[in-house]
């Protein structure tokens, strides 16, 4: 495992230790982190190498689902050549298509993506390389299987041999630090491991917006925010060197409501302009008397079609 930096020079190494045909394959651990990057792409991955000693070697196949796109009513029909070696769906006497056998699902890929150790995960030790035991459980698993010996040269804060432990695995951890080595015992003592809710629940379990909350954000340029009842997105664009929080009007809320929801969320922060997106229109009991001055109210393409519908027809009646 390493990052961009030494990636070439270890590969080249691994190749001589190893021989070149003995390697498999190059994984890519994918995440997201809150950085600052003043010029260049932010970092965002990092490389593992799998090689093998020789060509016979362990290796448990796993499945992940199929893609939306996927079109899996084609997937389980099966398919045949024709004699100019065109692919077709085969068909039986009959003229019927024949269905395939049970599939799996896609083969687990070459690029996985693992959350990077929240600052404050219970895991956490300190030490300064230490990545998480969900990383190290998923290669254990691919190769090896329970009652296994897992030996790990450079264990550092132990989270191999935490990962082993857990998965019912033996294991060897090595490091030329004692005080690693003690990190490491002190941690098998302890086992901590953080679960991830985006690895359980999938990265669409937390969008909550819908499709026309998110293009109303997008037409004023704003950022959407998910897990927030009072703040629905940000400009992209601060307002006088301040972010500009936005909250759209739901169907169950007034105009009073959704300004006092957005005011609970913005306490304790300085934003000098804040925008509510009036979607309904307001009855005489739910009149905003006094706006807050920081506050601009904008209302959805909905609503202004709603309400020149309205005066048209009472032009229309009046006429």
């Amino acid at each position: 495992h390493c990052d961009k930096i030494a990636s070439h020079y270890i590969r080249v190494s691994l190749d001589k230790v190893f021989g070149m045909k003995n390697f498999r394959s190059e994984i890519i651990w994918s995440y997201k982190r809150w950085s600052n990057s003043k010029k260049g792409l932010l970092n965002s991955h990092q490389n593992i190498y799998f090689y093998s000693k020789t060509k016979k070697f362990k290796f448990n196949q796993y499945y992940t689902d199929y893609a939306p796109t996927t079109n899996l009513d084609q997937i389980l029909q099966d398919r045949q050549k024709t004699s100019k070696g065109k692919s077709v769906y085969k068909t039986d006497e009959n003229g019927k298509v024949v269905l395939g056998k049970e599939k799996k699902g896609v083969p687990l890929s070459d690029t996985w993506e693992i959350p990077y150790l929240n600052p404050k995960a219970k895991e956490r030790v300190g030490y300064p390389t230490q990545k998480p035991v969900l990383l190290l459980n998923q290669i254990i698993k691919i190769v090896t299987d329970k009652g296994d010996l897992v030996v790990d040269p450079f264990c550092g804060s132990g989270t191999t041999c935490v990962a082993a432990k857990s998965m019912d695995r033996y294991f060897i951890g090595i490091d030329t630090s004692q005080d690693a080595v003690h990190l490491a015992n002190h941690r098998l003592e302890e086992m901590i491991i953080t679960d991830s809710a985006l690895l359980k629940k999938g990265s669409k379990s937390y969008i909550e917006k819908t499709e026309y909350d998110t293009a109303l954000l997008k037409s004023i340029d704003a950022l959407p925010v998910q897990r927030n009842s009072g703040i629905d997105g940000f400009l992209k664009k601060h307002f006088q060197e301040k972010p500009v929080p936005v909250k759209i009007q739901s169907d169950y809320e007034t105009l009073n409501d959704a300004i006092e929801k957005l005011e609970r969320a913005c306490i304790g922060k300085e934003y000098n302009l804040k925008i509510i997106i009036q979607t309904r229109k307001e009855t005489i009991g739910n009149r905003l008397f006094e706006l807050i001055s920081d506050i601009r109210i904008i209302k959805s393409d909905k609503l202004i079609i709603e309400e020149m519908k309205e005066e048209i027809t009472m032009h229309t009646k009046g006429v």
